[in-house]
């Protein structure tokens, strides 16, 4: 494929895509990036491309995956903030500190093994902040599933939570 007929099949689908990566990102600079590395990808790998069926579609997944995929890493990163911030700022004992870090990484360990939607409702929604609506254009999931997710994730936390505690007494 030359470039003539890339930019011709791959540029007029720019504006949806931006909406897409901007709804998921919530921030222009992060749509704009994400755009460039879906070109770029689709550049790389255009050879390939004339076995597909709806170009339009693969690009919509290409630019959501690659959403997920900064979400998850500035999710990390925030995570690791988050968790210095909260050090930094205790003026508990070094006991307390240590207690308080264990009950953290427990609570973590807890959400890694929920199942993928469950776990990607609650830390949507517990660690970035994410509202009911944005989860709902990230995921791709109803009001209803978003709630009923994430209810199951937090009860399912607790209960696990409860009995890590009740073991160690």
């Amino acid at each position: 494929m030359d470039a003539e007929s890339f930019k011709r099949l791959f540029l007029p689908y720019h504006p949806r895509l931006y909406r897409i990566a901007y709804a998921l990102t919530g921030n222009s600079q992060d749509a704009e990036d994400i755009l460039q590395d879906t070109y770029c990808k689709l550049w790389n790998k255009r050879a390939e491309l004339s076995h597909i069926n709806n170009t339009e579609a693969f690009c919509i997944t290409l630019v959501k995956n690659l959403c997920f995929d900064l979400l998850r890493s500035s999710r990390k990163n925030m995570q690791k903030e988050a968790f210095e911030k909260i050090t930094l700022i205790a003026d508990a004992s070094p006991e307390t500190e240590v207690i308080e870090q264990d009950e953290s990484k427990q609570i973590q360990q807890l959400i890694d093994k929920l199942p993928e939607k469950q776990r990607q409702v609650i830390r949507l929604r517990g660690i970035n902040d994410c509202s009911l609506e944005e989860i709902e254009k990230i995921t791709g999931l109803s009001a209803v599933n978003v709630r009923v997710l994430l209810s199951r994730a937090r009860k399912i936390v607790k209960e696990q939570y409860l009995k890590l505690a009740s073991y160690e007494r």
